[in-house]
């Protein structure tokens, strides 16, 4: 121990650390945005930084500042970084500032897969989750109730300044006060317009929408009590992070702010998440198509596309049938029955379908090689989630707004690809 200590001695040959650096090593370094002015925090090599977030998200440490610990407290970390310690302010903005670099390590690890001769895209499963974002429920503000307090605020605010220009008359103490108490109602009427203007906004844009559509469908119809143009005004925003959304899984599920997270899975055997995507809606309706469309983008178009009854549409299914074969339970039933189920008996009936796409979609996924086919959605993409919330541990993004947050899913993903590449790798 007297001499200077060589970390590859300390680091297992068959230890992730060393496929990562090797993974990442390979992407060109002007790719990533650095510091060019040569002052300021000490610079570290970019494909560095890259692999000590990947690895470090494969291991399940997501915080910046646990990750700057792990470059003191981990070896396998400590040997990556080359016993050098970026601070967390360094490591929180090279995640920052590389949001386009993410999205190409994304597709690198992807090529890389296709390298190895493991990347098959035949059929795929295509599935959301609900994963919390940074931000509480409780500061969720709805549409009327935002004009309510605006107007409330700005009554506290006139008092407050009439208080303020007697007690200057009077050269009371008091006064010193009041122009603290008005500054703090001034940010708070603040955030209600700007809350309205946001809620204002999205229902501009989801009318523009509705009104490009060439077909208008049943489940994408306003609710009653709105305009299409005007929010309703139970529509809600949060005030920490205004891009996320109040979401449930289902009934029997409690609601939580968060995001609905997307992610397109290789279903022949390698189980690569091949397209990934953040939606703020909690539904899946429409997700299909942009399924589709980024990988035929990407030049992966797939030949069969497996989903659950969240993604039935027809109208999904009229602009795809002639690009790819689906598969896409329409009901509960397209499951398959449970021999024993324990939950209660449904109060009501399940809703009669009559329409016939719909019909002959679940008359498809009844039948014998149906139900072969879409079994294999349940065995590929649910454990993917699986092992992306249990054994890497992300069930909450740290990063707000919906930039941010695409980026860290996408860096989820690329840890996740490079761990499962590694689980596949020859031995």
């Amino acid at each position: 121990m007297l001499l200077p200590v060589d970390l590859r001695d300390w680091v297992p040959e068959d230890d992730m650390v060393h496929f990562v650096l090797e993974a990442i090593e390979g992407m060109p370094s002007t790719d990533f945005d650095v510091n060019r002015r040569g002052s300021g925090s000490p610079q570290y090599p970019p494909q560095m930084m890259a692999a000590l977030l990947v690895y470090c998200y494969s291991q399940g440490v997501f915080s910046s500042r646990r990750i700057e610990r792990a470059t003191w407290h981990n070896i396998a970390v400590r040997y990556l970084t080359g016993d050098t310690h970026p601070d967390h302010d360094t490591i929180c903005a090279f995640r920052r500032k590389n949001k386009e670099t993410i999205k190409k390590m994304f597709a690198h690890v992807l090529r890389l897969a296709d390298e190895m001769d493991v990347l098959k895209i035949g059929t795929v499963s295509v599935d959301g989750t609900h994963i919390k974002a940074n931000a509480s429920k409780h500061k969720s503000l709805r549409y009327d109730r935002a004009a309510e307090l605006e107007v409330k605020l700005e009554a506290d605010i006139e008092e407050l300044l009439r208080q303020a220009e007697e007690a200057d008359q009077a050269d009371e103490n008091d006064g010193n006060r009041l122009p603290e108490e008005i500054g703090r109602r001034e940010v708070m009427r603040k955030k209600m317009q700007e809350a309205q203007r946001r809620l204002e906004e999205r229902a501009r844009e989801e009318a523009e929408g509705k009104q490009a559509e060439s077909e208008e469908i049943d489940e994408h119809t306003p609710p009653e009590g709105g305009t299409g143009v005007e929010p309703r005004p139970e529509q809600q925003i949060n005030l920490t992070d205004a891009d996320s959304a109040l979401m449930r899984k289902s009934r029997r599920h409690g609601w939580e702010q968060a995001y609905n997270a997307q992610a397109v899975v290789d279903a022949d055997g390698s189980q690569l998440i091949l397209a990934e995507h953040v939606s703020r809606s909690p539904s899946d309706a429409g997700e299909l198509e942009w399924a589709w469309e980024t990988m035929s983008a990407a030049g992966m178009a797939p030949q069969r596309i497996l989903a659950d009854a969240g993604y039935a549409s027809s109208n999904t299914f009229e602009k795809l049938e002639d690009e790819v074969d689906l598969y896409v339970a329409v009901s509960a039933a397209d499951h398959g029955e449970r021999r024993y189920d324990f939950r209660p008996p449904r109060e009501k009936p399940p809703k009669k379908i009559t329409n016939p796409r719909l019909l002959a979609m679940s008359a498809k996924i009844r039948s014998e090689e149906g139900r072969r086919i879409y079994a294999k959605r349940k065995s590929t993409v649910e454990p993917t989630f699986g092992i992306i919330k249990a054994p890497m541990g992300f069930r909450q993004f740290l990063l707000r707004g919906m930039e941010k947050v695409s980026s860290e899913w996408t860096l989820v993903c690329t840890a996740y690809n490079l761990k499962r590449l590694w689980a596949l790798k020859p031995v």
